[in-house]
């Protein structure tokens, strides 16, 4: 592999794509059948039960907060392929038992299984294995940017394959689809040289209290629990507004396709303003106020095909903003030797959020009204707003690895005083098992070379 510091390896690209189209095809799974689920139960064996239509549409939340970290210690112990193969192997698997499925409790059990093929956590640690401290932040947004385009296009592509396929169609093509993607895992992500933990990208049990007693990392929790948590219980009942519109559930794109296009377009002035004018506290908050609004609109137009897409278009506009700037909050608030494991329990509360979310969404179907749902999404958003109005914005920061050469203990605890005296340096952590220093440096005024120079010198 060739040492070239400013550009990735073609080993590390073809990590990096191939991983991120793993993970991407992994979530295409899960999130397809979203915006058609509510109205396929319908035609189940106890469908007619709202509360279990939504545990379904959910339950591969539930074993995916449960599983998403030990599957990262798994990955560690027996290896990053290993897990990543059982993991697609159990999607395969719950993905075929849904497809199969005559009544509701045989989709549970199959999406019960889906969300046991927890590969994330391998995954994001095998990108790690392969890509150098320097390029590391860049595989990971590639395969971030992935997801992201992946829940757009599901929402648009979901109505067109139920109309071709059906939702079994849709479960056992996502099944075959996991198949072929080992194939990939085998032949074109390489294998790492070496496996080793990585506290920047994986949890560690040390740190999980240190994380869980941190009141800045839990309100940025409580806020990707309400996020995700509102987005399923919304599908439990805007696929029923919108057939009560005059559109059966193969139309459905033509609504979906022109919001998903206006939220993106929408989205870039407000990322751009959190970023580059340092407005995030007044974008975060304005996000959520913006969700709220959306949530209220679908309570109050939604008698209306124009209002509804109207209503949608400002909830995924807040929802794109809080998605993109949520992860960024949370990498810059954690503390560097336990960002692993913050990150690993921001997404373990993601998935939970969604499946809360599915199931209370159901359950106000079923014993109140589909109208109890918004009523609950604007309780839940007001809540986090009244909690992000508390929040201290994190300092304009980013985060930067450096390769360490072999360091005694002496040796690295040294280096890391050196280092934390550089201009524009916030916080060290110098992991000499792992042969890497991290820095969270300022976005102005840092003197990198300084940095360089002491790590050269270290050799």
């Amino acid at each position: 592999m060739q040492d070239n510091k400013d550009s990735m390896t073609p080993d590390e690209r073809r990590a990096s794509f191939g991983l991120a189209g793993i993970y991407g095809l992994r979530m295409l799974g899960l999130f397809i059948v979203l915006p058609v689920f509510a109205l396929y139960a319908e035609h189940l064996s106890g469908g007619d039960n709202k509360v279990l239509v939504g545990i379904a549409l959910g339950a591969y939340g539930l074993t995916q907060a449960i599983l998403q970290i030990p599957a990262g210690w798994m990955s560690d112990r027996y290896g990053r392929k290993p897990v990543i193969y059982a993991s697609l192997l159990l999607f395969a698997l719950g993905s075929f038992i849904a497809a199969g499925a005559h009544d509701i409790y045989w989709v549970i059990l199959g999406r019960v299984i889906q969300g046991a093929g927890a590969l994330n956590a391998a995954v994001m640690a095998l990108a790690a294995d392969l890509t150098r401290e320097e390029h590391r932040t860049k595989a990971m947004a590639i395969i971030g940017i992935t997801i992201g385009v992946t829940f757009s296009v599901s929402l648009v592509l979901s109505p067109v394959l139920y109309h071709a396929l059906g939702v079994p169609g849709i479960f056992a093509l996502t099944g075959v689809l996991a198949l072929l993607a080992m194939l990939v895992v085998a032949y074109v992500i390489p294998n790492p040289a070496i496996t080793r933990f990585h506290s920047e990208s994986e949890a560690s049990t040390r740190k999980l209290g240190e994380v869980l007693r941190n009141k800045d990392l839990l309100r940025l929790d409580f806020g990707i629990f309400t996020l995700h948590a509102i987005l399923m219980s919304v599908f439990m009942q805007v696929p029923f507004i919108l057939k009560n519109n005059g559109l059966e559930g193969a139309q459905h794109w033509h609504v979906y396709l022109p919001v998903i296009l206006a939220a993106f377009v929408l989205m870039i002035p407000p990322v751009i303003a959190a970023d580059k004018k340092a407005k995030m506290k007044l974008v975060f908050t304005g996000s959520i106020a913006l969700a709220a609004l959306g949530q209220l609109l679908l309570l109050l137009l939604q008698h209306s095909v124009w209002g509804v897409a109207l209503a949608l278009t400002l909830f995924f506009t807040a929802f794109n903003v809080l998605e993109a700037s949520l992860p960024s909050l949370m990498s810059k608030t954690a503390p560097l030797a336990a960002k692993g494991t913050a990150m690993g329990v921001f997404s373990s509360v993601q998935f939970l959020g969604a499946f809360c979310g599915a199931s209370m969404g159901g359950l106000l179907m079923q014993y109140f009204s589909g109208n109890a749902i918004f009523v609950f999404a604007i309780v839940l958003l007001l809540l986090w707003l009244w909690a992000a109005s508390t929040m201290e914005v994190p300092a304009a920061v980013r985060t930067k690895m450096y390769r360490l050469p072999q360091l005694d203990e002496a040796g690295s605890s040294l280096l890391q005083q050196q280092l934390a005296q550089v201009r524009g340096v916030r916080e060290v952590m110098v992991a000499a098992v792992e042969g890497m220093a991290c820095l969270k440096v300022d976005m102005q005024g840092f003197d990198e070379k300084a940095v360089e120079q002491l790590v050269r010198r270290s050799a």
